[in-house]
């Protein structure tokens, strides 16, 4: 049963290319459709069987790799932790290629589109089964692969194929730092296996080893590097910049990409990693700043973005930190909580705007929409849903998961912990006012758009709308149903597939944190709302200020990450490849060693011996005496 979840996407795949073309498009949607819901109805009983009934599961298929004492199995692990991924991947996967039988029908490379969404589906499950390091690491490139196959699905676009190649290259830097994460490990333990690597883990807590006479900790060492494997993967702050272009992709694309699959790999491989992570407290400091400012960092830019999927896009990376940060504070199932919620809510949004642009003939420019709120009621009401989630409304999913963030940030009793709560607070804040901006441009204001868009506006059909209304029954009431499972105390759902050191444990403090700290994330949220009114309704933000103007524009162009990207890096390796390897090197001394000079030497060689070429007796007589004599000369020699 458990191999069936993992296989049936590579079967659906290998159907819809393999024989697409003899199919159709309704074939490959039929057959990849119905494979992701023969795995949601096993996923669902592998659910109940490890973690209702507390089983975990060893699947050994045999050897993989053999080389001396390096033996690698092709092992999976059914815990807590990989089962509860497997199902809410199979929930989404289903429901978005469920979405893209709508949206992509007019496509004739529908068949294409089926199977790389059963790919990708197919590789992330490896990821998040696998029971070794390098099982783990391919199902983390293969979803890198087909990330680039489905960004760059419209091929003949220019922005898609620039997309597609700066998620790839920006993912192959934190790929690297995994690699390299995984070979310290071997190195040191000699083993791959995780069951392995964390029992051993506590041994090697206070072990160094020395680097021109620098002594570092092992532990904190392997777990830098694998922390910058998720720093690319979950698009934290420094290598974020491929996220927001992944939005050239289709829209389903985005929602997959963006809610409960390849974002979220970085901070499974944390929560599947804190045996590691513990005995390291130092990469735990790391972890905590580098997830906070990106949380922050993220949603100064959603507030000024146009795009509708853009703000979107800058809503995960800002909340990808906050499950991040948590997981420096040691909490890391309120992180898999977090992330959980996240999924529903954050599918829900992608795949309602693209509900918008499907009705408005692809315009997504927030500014050139408007007034849709009558036009477009029902999809309407899925993004009001989805944005009140995502600012974290009273009793909705995410105000379950980012309050207890927040709250546990509050309860570490450490200067990063209170340092995480209001920054956490003020990126609450900017969501509220981000999300709620969005509704009002796209549904509430006075319309800015051509009047073809909106006399051909129409509501999503079946195919859309079921797949939105089944993903806002998550985002009201997954939160509440679901902290019972993971959050509450005394839960043994999470077995030994978490562990947490006894010293991090908050235990029953954050019970006792004052009300008002509690409550001010939902102030500030509440108080967005507000805000957005004031601005929109009344014209504030026409207010022509300097200051504002140069904060704008600040935000606006993404903190310049990409130009500073582009200046300092970009073109200096542009300009010294140039110069240096293709027109030294390649150009140069190969060519003139290789196809050039050899071509040259011959041609030389020949010109030479067309010389003696007279057609005269006599020189051919002398010619002959010649070599005549240097044979016998030759063989007398040796």
């Amino acid at each position: 049963m458990f191999l069936s979840i993992i296989l049936l996407p590579f079967f659906g795949f290998c159907v819809s290319s393999l024989f697409g073309r003899f199919i159709g498009k309704k074939g490959s949607a039929i057959l990849t459709v119905s494979f992701m819901a023969c795995v949601i109805i096993l996923s669902a009983i592998g659910f109940f069987y490890v973690g209702i009934k507390n089983n975990i599961y060893f699947v050994d298929l045999g050897m993989w790799v053999t080389s001396g004492c390096v033996k690698i199995s092709w092992g999976f692990l059914f815990d807590s932790l990989s089962i509860s991924m497997l199902l809410m991947i199979s929930i989404v996967s289903f429901l978005v290629h469920f979405y893209s039988i709508g949206y992509m029908g007019a496509d004739p490379h529908l068949p294409r589109f089926m199977s790389y969404l059963s790919l990708f589906t197919f590789f992330m499950f490896i990821l998040v089964t696998g029971d070794n390091f390098i099982q783990l690491f391919l199902g983390w490139e293969g979803v890198g692969l087909c990330s680039y196959l489905l960004i760059n699905f419209w091929f003949t676009r220019i922005e898609a194929n620039k997309a597609a190649l700066k998620a790839l290259l920006m993912n192959r830097i934190g790929d690297f730092g995994l690699l390299l994460g995984i070979l310290l490990l071997f190195y040191f333990i000699r083993t791959v296996d995780f069951s392995v690597v964390f029992v051993l883990a506590p041994y090697f807590m206070l072990k160094t080893f020395s680097i021109l006479n620098y002594d570092f900790e092992i532990l904190t060492f392997v777990c830098f590097f694998l922390f910058i494997g998720s720093i690319g993967k979950s698009a934290q702050i420094g290598l974020h910049t491929w996220l927001p272009s992944a939005m050239e992709g289709p829209t389903p694309v985005s929602a997959l990409i963006h809610a409960a699959t390849m974002v979220t790999a970085g901070v499974f491989l944390i929560i599947r990693c804190s045996p590691l992570f513990e005995y390291a407290p130092k990469s735990l400091l790391f972890i905590i700043l580098i997830g906070v400012i990106t949380a922050l960092f993220a949603a100064t830019i959603g507030l000024v973005q146009n795009d509708l999927k853009k703000v979107i896009a800058f809503s995960t990376t800002s909340q990808l930190g906050y499950m991040i940060f948590i997981c420096g504070l040691s909490s890391y199932d309120a992180s898999f909580f977090h992330l959980i919620n996240h999924a529903f809510f954050k599918a829900l949004l992608f795949l309602s705007a693209g509900s918008v642009i499907h009705a408005m003939s692809g315009e997504q420019d927030m500014r050139k929409l408007g007034g849709l709120g009558k036009l477009l009621p029902f999809t309407y009401s899925m993004m009001l849903i989805g944005s009140l989630a995502l600012a974290g409304f009273p009793f909705l999913s995410g105000f379950y998961s980012k309050d207890l963030i927040l709250e546990i940030a509050y309860s570490k009793s450490i200067v990063l912990g209170h340092f995480a709560y209001w920054l956490g607070s003020l990126a609450a804040f900017l969501t509220s006012f981000y999300s709620f901006r969005l509704i009002y441009l796209t549904f509430i204001t006075k319309t800015n758009a051509y009047k073809f868009y909106i006399v051909h506006a129409h509501e999503c059909s079946y195919f859309l709308g079921i797949p939105l209304f089944v993903l806002s029954i998550g985002s009201i009431f997954g939160g509440y149903n679901c902290y019972s499972f993971f959050i509450d105390f005394g839960t043994n759902f999470w077995q030994n597939s978490i562990y947490i050191s006894p010293s991090n444990s908050i235990g029953m403090d954050m019970e006792f944190i004052p009300l008002i700290i509690k409550q001010i994330p939902t102030i500030f949220s509440l108080s967005a709302i507000f805000f957005v009114y004031l601005f929109y309704t009344m014209g504030i933000y026409n207010l022509e200020l300097t200051s504002f103007v140069t904060t704008y524009v600040y935000l606006n162009n993404k903190w310049f990450f990409d130009q500073m990207y582009n200046f300092y890096i970009g073109i200096p390796t542009f300009r010294l490849a140039y110069r240096n390897c293709y027109k030294l090197l390649d150009k140069g001394f190969l060519e003139l060693c290789g196809p050039f000079g050899i071509s040259n030497f011959v041609s030389f060689c020949t010109k030479q011996i067309l010389k003696y070429q007279t057609g005269f007796l006599y020189n051919y007589t002398c010619l002959f005496i010649l070599g005549f004599f240097f044979l016998i000369l030759l063989f007398d020699f040796f």
